[in-house]
């Protein structure tokens, strides 16, 4: 049963270019983990420093690991999770 995560981001705009450039580099990266299936980053047309992100994992375990690999931890808990104003994240499981 796939995993699936949808997060929204906030962040003030003067730090958007740096949380921009950090989901790029992820949009690179996550494709090789063996659980990832999709990796989406999406920044919202009306909403300056907003950023939506859909992520599919095979299962909730893949999703777990993906939280604890390098680039996880440099470029999202290192660099844009600092930078955030606000976060949303809605975990799913296909039916």
């Amino acid at each position: 049963m796939a995993f699936a995560v949808v997060a929204q981001y906030q962040c003030a705009p003067a730090d958007a270019d740096t949380v921009r450039d950090a989901l790029r580099k992820m949009r690179e990266l996550v494709p090789s983990e063996p659980a990832n299936l999709a990796y989406e980053a999406h920044e919202v047309v009306d909403r300056p420093g907003a950023f939506v992100l859909y992520e599919c994992y095979t299962d909730r375990a893949g999703f777990e690991a993906h939280k604890v690999t390098d680039h996880f931890a440099e470029l999202i808990r290192g660099t844009v999770f600092p930078l955030l104003k606000e976060r949303t994240i809605t975990m799913a499981e296909t039916l």
